[in-house]
């Protein structure tokens, strides 16, 4: 098939014809909603703003590739989740998904506590100011020293993770001369339709203590025995991504059948049940998210449903979103580097930045989606693959999307919904400088994390 008319890739009628992908919006200047953060919009000359400010002004002054997150739309996402919840819940921000100080602060501003997994995030919270008592403190290894500082600073609730860790917390809480409020996380066996290594729930993974053969039981009477210990609840996770709510059906429902078995044994009733986070996002047009108030009625209803059957009280209900409230507030712009068609297949469009802060597609096979933001344009559509700047075949942003056939080196091309672990999981492969994460609301632009400097990789290198 001829490809004369358009030399930089395959036409839009060739794509369909071959049935390889998905065939491009009508309009590659159009935006979808279920992507981008809520105040993205484009300007009279077709350029991409955020909070108002168009992109090209922020490329100008706070170069890229960066980050750009919408804090009016991560704020609105909090006051979502807690209002769907109400009080007789807790909402949990995942740190893991993306922290600083400044998220902490919106985050104790908008009533939401905060879960955090290892030292450095629980410093980063106390040292932002949030209260002691609206941590969690999670992880499947944590030190002597970080369970330490988390029962000097009074957390909220440490969540127990093995056999060993029951008696390292007992242990450190003992010596303080407090009680721990705990949990206990239980792997209850449930296979998350995710992929394998965001799934958490099944039994052949490092996380929690399984329900199978007994061992979620032994681990309630261990701590129960402890006076350090001060058992609340009972905790499970089972992955991530997830849009299908059958698998948080059947996680409560073994979880509930827990807590029966140990009012039954122990004559308690467990006052709270954590049913984890791992809610999905938009990443792309075909993800069809549920909002936080359907997610709040389906859990609750799961929950008091199987508490009525097991005659038991309704424990207090908490959840724990991360990527759902900061992945959609945020994108990350680049630049357009070397564009290279290969005939027949698709043409690759390098970026200024790639795996270093993105690691996602090479690491899970994650799909995102692409546009151009600096300008808008009437030209045919290409099959791209965009690509980033590091030594490794690997090294993909974006596997398959649309971008029009004019596209040039150094115009300015944004990919959405990347406030969830891309800032947190970046790197310096390559020995490339993580990028900032700049704040942007009505009409202002702040850097929160800064980029880094060459210095600050020579400062590093003691050698």
């Amino acid at each position: 098939m001829s490809r004369s008319a358009h030399p930089a890739g395959p036409r839009h009628a060739d794509v369909l014809t071959e049935g390889h992908y998905s065939a491009p919006a009508a309009d590659l200047n159009a935006l979808d909603e279920k992507v981008w953060s809520r105040t993205v919009t484009r300007d009279a000359d077709g350029a991409l703003t955020v909070g108002g400010i168009a992109v090209a002004r922020l490329a100008e002054e706070f170069g890229t590739p960066a980050y750009f997150l919408d804090e009016s739309d991560f704020r609105a996402r909090c006051r979502a989740w807690a209002d769907a919840f109400g009080p007789d819940a807790d909402v949990f921000y995942a740190g893991k998904a993306f922290l600083s100080r400044a998220v902490v602060r919106w985050l104790k501003e908008e009533g939401l506590n905060l879960d955090v997994c290892s030292g450095g995030e629980l410093a980063t919270a106390l040292d932002a100011g949030m209260p002691a008592e609206r941590i969690a403190f999670h992880g499947n290894n944590k030190t002597v020293a970080e369970i330490e500082r988390a029962v000097e600073a009074g957390v909220g609730r440490i969540v127990l993770d093995s056999f060993q860790e029951i008696v390292r917390v007992a242990h450190v809480a003992r010596r303080h001369g407090v009680r721990q409020r705990v949990q206990i996380r239980v792997t209850v066996g449930v296979e998350a339709h995710t992929h394998e290594f965001i799934a958490t729930a099944h039994e052949d993974q490092k996380f929690g203590i399984a329900l199978a053969d007994g061992q979620a039981a032994e681990a309630v009477r261990r701590a129960l025995a402890l006076d350090g210990l001060d058992l609340i609840g009972v905790h499970s996770h089972i992955g991530s991504q997830i849009f299908d709510m059958a698998g948080f059906e059947v996680s409560a429902r073994r979880v509930v059948q827990l807590l029966a078995e140990i009012r039954d044994e122990h004559g308690v009733e467990l006052p709270e049940i954590d049913l984890g986070g791992g809610l999905g996002i938009a990443y792309t047009s075909e993800d069809d998210p549920r909002e936080p108030h359907e997610i709040a009625k389906a859990l609750s209803d799961i929950v008091t449903r199987e508490c009525e059957a097991a005659k038991l009280r309704t424990p207090r209900i908490s959840v724990e979103p991360g990527r759902a409230i900061v992945g959609p507030t945020a994108f990350t712009l680049y630049e357009v580097g070397t564009i290279k068609p290969l005939e027949g297949l698709r043409t690759y469009v390098s970026v200024d930045g790639g795996m270093s802060d993105n690691i996602r597609t090479a690491l899970y096979d994650a799909e995102y989606s692409v546009a151009l933001v600096s300008r808008t344009s009437d030209a045919e559509p290409m099959l791209v693959r965009v690509v980033g700047k590091h030594c490794e075949s690997g090294d993909i942003v974006v596997k398959d999307a649309f971008l029009p056939a004019d596209l040039a080196p150094g115009d300015l091309i944004a990919v959405p919904a990347t406030g969830a672990y891309c800032r947190s999981m970046a790197s310096n492969y390559n020995h490339a400088l993580r990028p900032p994460v700049v704040a942007v609301r009505d009409g202002e632009a702040r850097v929160i994390v800064r980029r880094e400097t060459e210095e600050d990789l020579l400062r590093l290198d003691v050698g």
